[in-house]
């Protein structure tokens, strides 16, 4: 897992098994949960957030250097570990923020204990059905076809990857891929009673979607605002489903003001 000179790796030890992270920064609490394939490490987005925020990036149970907790079998068991992560790595109320399947384990959390978030930012996120269409299955790609189709097109996924991912880099998602499939195959990705469990959930959510993303159909992101009563849509142009990767000005922009503008609802007795 790959750090940076703003940020310190740290493990939590828990009962259901030990968990890896990385910290950095300094404010309020922003955990960012990664894609289904796996932790990257200190991306440029987090290293900006770190500015405004305690960033907190986990490796989610079975996931990088994070122990597989081998009875899980649902999404939504990996939300129960990750709040258990947050309860212990937080004071206070914390902004989630979750990517691609993150985003998904996001939502699942949002929808149990929504009294522990000051705001909810879902990226891509998958976890609903499409009513067109379908969330792209990464089983019938191998891990570099997937990756290359979660950015905009080709020549974006080199620019970020080269032509060849480091072994290291290969390795992490071969190991993700095994853990992805235990908890999300049937049905893939999407959890049919998520919409209705999500129409009770009132935090603040902003939904961030690059406008060429393969992975997540608009859709779902369009039912995310439907059930979601307090939620809105942002469409980052020229991206993909990897959108804080390739437009990561842009999402720190639209993240920080929706988090800043909760936390000065809070201040004022909003």
């Amino acid at each position: 897992m790959a750090e940076s000179d703003q940020f310190t790796h740290a493990e939590l030890d828990l009962p259901t098994g030990k968990i890896s992270y990385l910290q950095g920064g300094n404010g309020p609490s922003l955990i960012c949960l990664h894609h289904s394939w796996g932790n990257p490490g200190v991306l440029e987005l987090h290293e900006k957030l770190a500015t405004e925020f305690t960033v907190l990036i986990p490796d989610m149970p079975g996931w990088g250097g994070s122990e597989r907790p081998l009875w899980a079998r649902t999404v939504r068991d990996i939300a129960i570990l990750v709040s258990h992560f947050a309860n212990h790595v937080t004071d206070s109320a914390y902004h989630l923020v979750g990517f691609g399947f993150g985003g998904y384990v996001a939502a699942e959390i949002a929808s149990m204990s929504e009294s522990t978030l000051g705001s909810l930012v879902l990226v891509g996120a998958v976890g609903i059905q499409p009513r067109e269409g379908e969330i792209m299955d990464q089983m019938m790609y191998s891990h570099r076809q997937y990756i290359e189709e979660s950015f905009r097109d080709r020549d974006s996924y080199v620019s970020h990857f080269g032509e060849e991912p480091p072994q290291e880099m290969r390795e992490l998602w071969d190991h993700s891929r095994e853990m992805t499939a235990r908890v999300s195959w049937k049905p893939y990705m999407f959890n049919r009673r998520l919409v209705e469990l999500l129409k009770n959930v009132s935090v603040q959510t902003s939904l961030i979607w690059g406008e060429h993303d393969k992975v997540a159909p608009i859709d779902v992101a369009e039912q995310y605002r439907d059930a979601l009563r307090n939620s809105q849509i942002h469409i980052v142009n020229n991206a993909g489903h990897v959108v804080e990767i390739e437009a990561s000005g842009e999402v720190q922009d639209l993240i920080v003001a929706h988090c800043g503008a909760q936390l000065n609802q809070v201040s004022h007795g909003g």
